[in-house]
């Protein structure tokens, strides 16, 4: 679909996350402009994104342009306002506006990584989702609120997955020295993993090390070694009838009382009692991300 087009839809359940309207518009007169503290649609949050041309938003008394690839996440009701100034080239706009705590909840993850403008390539999956979600809704008009949900909350993950990747301001070197370190501790989860010896192995400073890993997935060294072990333990307890300070030993913790209480930590019980409690936990392996 490339056209102008615009859906509206109406209904009262507010226990679900709700598309109110989507569309693609070319503005062209200078009277277009929404205040978000005089609308009637107060409780929805608003997504618009510039395909050309350019227009503008005011937040908290700042002035921003939305050139083509940027974007603006705001909700209703707050102090904002967007509009076109008059120009050579119109404003083609993609939108969709929503309501529900789930959308809510994500505008709120989003606004505090990247502020209420963000940009986004037009072929990012952000992007060409929406196309794709107003293309359906043309050609098939679907109208089933449920139906809709669903499409929708698969669109706010891909806005959610690509705000953290945006976020990661890592460097093509720095990324492969993150993956070097993953590797090593996956491989060596079972032997004494230090910082130094961590840093050593990547041949960078320990500190940098550190830094490197919170942009890059807002986590440490040893959080991510951690994680790796008790996938490994929990792997362990489900597969083999090895004693639980063998399992620890050979999952890299010396000590048992430790693995017990990084374990109570991740699983809210103990080793014994996760490999009891098979019927309520059947799996062969957990992976934390």
């Amino acid at each position: 679909m490339s056209g102008p087009s615009s859906f509206a839809f109406r209904n009262e359940d507010t226990s679900i996350l709700t598309l109110d309207s989507i569309g693609r518009q070319t503005i062209t007169s200078p009277e277009y402009s929404f205040a978000g503290d005089t609308r009637p649609d107060s409780g929805h949050v608003i997504f618009q994104y510039t395909l050309s041309g350019q227009g503008f938003i005011e937040v908290e008394q700042r002035t921003f342009p939305l050139p083509k690839g940027t974007g603006f996440l705001v909700k209703v009701p707050s102090k904002h306002r967007y509009y076109y100034e008059e120009q050579e080239e119109p404003w083609e706009v993609l939108w969709l506006n929503l309501r529900g705590h789930e959308a809510d909840r994500i505008w709120e993850l989003v606004i505090e990584q990247e502020g209420p403008v963000i940009q986004r390539a037009p072929d990012s999956p952000v992007i060409t989702g929406l196309l794709e979600l107003l293309g359906k809704i043309a050609q098939e008009k679907i109208t089933d609120k449920y139906r809709l949900s669903a499409m929708v909350y698969n669109w706010l993950l891909s806005l959610v997955q690509t705000s953290r990747e945006s976020v990661k301001d890592i460097s093509p070197h720095s990324s492969t020295v993150i993956q070097r370190a993953k590797l090593y501790m996956k491989e060596h989860y079972a032997s004494p993993v230090t910082l130094d010896l961590l840093s050593e192995h990547c041949g960078i400073n320990k500190y940098h090390l550190c830094r490197l890993f919170q942009r890059s997935g807002q986590t440490s060294p040893l959080a991510y070694l951690r994680d790796r072990r008790i996938e490994a333990a929990l792997a362990l307890l489900r597969t083999t009838d090895l004693p639980v300070q063998e399992v620890g030993r050979q999952c890299g913790f010396d000590s048992p009382s430790y693995f017990g209480k990084v374990f109570l930590q991740y699983m809210s019980m103990t080793p014994k009692e996760y490999r009891m409690r098979k019927l309520e936990f059947p799996y062969h392996a957990v992976y934390y991300d």
